[in-house]
């Protein structure tokens, strides 16, 4: 069910910035135009916000997230926070540290990735996914984001946080709204509200953590040192909150858009009905399609160039995952759906030292979704037009109904 598209034409008069823009309309003309034409592209200043760079191929993408040097997220990761003065998360969340710092708060992260806390967690959602995707079939009519890709995410971050049951429903609400809205017109408090209660809850949980010997992410952080130090309060709500924020949101819009994709490319759900692609490559496509992350932000730290074009200190800028996913210098038949498509070396979770924390889980995700429906389902169809999330930041919808043929018992 296509939205309408935007004519490279209108590009100086468009906000990259406006969520309306992205919630609304599709851009795939204009990336291409920008790629082609204008790789390099100055977006205007709109109203008090500044102007920014607008990156748009592959390989200028890759040259900022390797270039540590020249350019730093500590004045934020995305739009929302760039043009806006600044991310207040600053040198206390990881995705918004550089440096040592950066570092040892990652390595303290990473242990809560363990393999063995991955399989459990593989495990749980598996029969999770399972219980879902049946009542869905049972239900006729459904909407795939509520009735199934919603509950999935959240349980497994939720898992490697160790967040009660009780406690989940709670914060799905609470993560929903934080970076992006159902609507347009949305008043921006109930952003900042969602955003406000999520860190009180864990500056409650952490309490209960303190001298907790346990490998789950809310007890290393309570009980790790960086610098020698205990971690602060801020430092360790903001770590919770990023990886809430990040690990939901991410696995919640690939699953639905995986969906949606499979339905749209019939060749390929039979691909992975009949198992002629792997499940890990064919959840790497769904990832690279789906792009739940639009763009990266950063700050120039220092004058440098990008491929030819200089970027002064200072300068704000933004590289679009939505436009280097579909990059025909890097990806064959770029716009086409491929489950068995290798080499796939998608940004969907950026790249060098900022990679999504949670990509591991990430895949997991998808890749149990999609042995569950091509294990329980035989046809899937689409029964009335999506909605789209409002947000410049995430991409993916907030209903998608269809109804799910059960495969013959």
């Amino acid at each position: 069910m296509t939205r309408p598209e935007v004519s490279p034409e209108l590009l100086d008069s468009l906000d990259l910035a406006d969520p309306v823009l992205h919630a609304e309309n599709e851009l795939s003309e204009v990336w291409r135009a920008l790629r082609e034409e204008r790789p390099h592209y100055w977006h205007p200043p709109k109203g008090d916000r500044p102007g920014f760079w607008v990156f748009t191929r592959y390989s200028d993408a890759m040259t900022v997230y390797r270039d540590k040097e020249h350019f730093t997220t500590e004045g934020g990761n995305a739009l929302a926070t760039l043009l806006t003065g600044g991310d207040s998360a600053s040198r206390s969340m990881l995705a918004v540290t550089d440096g040592d710092k950066h570092t040892q708060l990652r390595n303290v992260l990473n242990a809560a990735f363990s393999p063995r806390r991955l399989k459990s967690i593989r495990e749980a959602i598996r029969r999770t996914i399972d219980d879902l995707v049946r009542a869905a079939i049972d239900k006729g009519e459904c909407d795939f984001v509520h009735d199934v890709s919603a509950n999935i995410p959240l349980g497994a971050i939720c898992g490697l946080m160790d967040v009660p049951e009780a406690d989940r429903r709670y914060l799905l609400g609470l993560t929903s709204h934080a970076w992006s809205s159902d609507y347009a017109d949305a008043p921006p408090q109930e952003s900042w509200q969602a955003k406000s209660e999520i860190l009180l809850y864990f500056a409650d949980l952490a309490q209960t953590r303190r001298g907790r010997d346990s490998d789950d992410v809310v007890s290393l952080l309570a009980n790790c040192h960086v610098d020698g130090r205990p971690l602060s309060d801020a430092d360790l709500m903001s770590n919770c909150y990023g990886l809430m924020i990040g690990g939901d949101e991410t696995g919640r819009h690939a699953i639905s858009g995986g969906l949606q994709a499979l339905i749209e490319w019939p060749d390929q759900w039979r691909a992975l009905k009949e198992g002629t692609v792997g499940l890990d490559t064919a959840a790497n496509e769904v990832l690279r399609w789906t792009v739940p992350s639009l763009h990266g932000g950063r700050k120039a730290s220092g004058d440098t160039v990008v491929n030819g074009q200089p970027v002064k200190k200072g300068d704000i800028v933004s590289v679009w995952i939505s436009s280097a996913n579909r990059d025909p210098e890097v990806f064959a038949d770029p716009d086409r759906l491929v489950l068995g498509r290798t080499p796939n070396k998608h940004l969907t979770f950026a790249f060098g030292s900022h990679i999504c924390l949670g990509h591991t889980l990430a895949r997991i995700e998808v890749e149990e979704v999609l042995d569950s429906l091509r294990t329980l389902v035989s046809s899937a169809e689409q029964t009335r037009p999506e909605r789209w999330i409002y947000s410049s930041i995430l991409h993916g919808m907030s209903s998608l109904p269809v109804t799910l043929t059960p495969e013959p018992a």
